[in-house]
């Protein structure tokens, strides 16, 4: 069980990056006043949770109404990490996220409201993306009993709660760590994501031979 948690909280701390999060929290919500960075922060915390929590309850439904066996799923999910892991130790996640950060605020327009950017795109799809609801579905299908079912939920949780954290600490983040230490987390926790993702892959192909 501590190693099905210690999996988790790394496959998804990795998927999810609160960290990396931090400065495309800053971009987006450049120019607004510490009230509403915190509130845009706590909304989009809640409705990234929203979503993450459909499909951490139905994941297991989902696929079965389209027919998809578990396994299936853990080769593709896995194939999933292990491309978002590539483009995390190459420098291509972090272009992607911002060149998602630069359409959803253009300076030369409108600014847009609380709400709007605290839906999009830092719950959808920063937060609560692909690689995160594909994650959450493996991870669920492989809770072995009810109590690990339930204490991925709290991991769960713990990551959202560091992400909310990382939002409304997000100036001194950036700060703290600079350019390089960032693109040095960042390689390293692709690494490991890719580690992890290749596991996933093996387990589900295992399952296949076996069946």
């Amino acid at each position: 069980m501590i190693d099905y948690f210690i999996n988790a909280f790394a496959t998804l701390f990795v998927t999810i990056d609160p960290v990396g999060l931090a400065p495309m929290f800053l971009a987006v919500t450049a120019g607004m006043s510490r009230a509403d960075r915190r509130r845009v922060a706590i909304r989009a915390t809640l409705t990234a949770a929203a979503i993450l929590l459909v499909f951490y309850v139905s994941g297991q439904t989902v696929l079965n109404v389209l027919g998809i066996s578990v396994s299936a799923f853990r080769v593709a999910g896995g194939i999933l990490l292990f491309l978002i892991a590539i483009e995390m130790i190459f420098g291509k996640r972090q272009e992607r996220k911002s060149e998602t950060v630069e359409k959803a605020v253009d300076p030369e327009t409108h600014r847009r409201t609380v709400n709007e950017l605290a839906i999009f795109p830092l719950a959808i799809p920063l937060i609560s993306g692909p690689a995160a609801i594909s994650a959450i579905i493996l991870l669920s299908s492989q809770a072995p009993d009810t109590l690990t079912y339930a204490g991925l939920g709290g991991v769960i949780a713990i990551i959202l709660l560091s992400c909310l954290g990382a939002f409304l600490l997000a100036d001194k983040i950036e700060r703290l760590l600079g350019d390089t230490a960032q693109l040095v987390i960042t390689r390293l926790l692709g690494v490991l994501l890719a580690a992890l993702s290749v596991q996933f892959v093996a387990d589900g192909v295992l399952t296949f031979v076996r069946a």
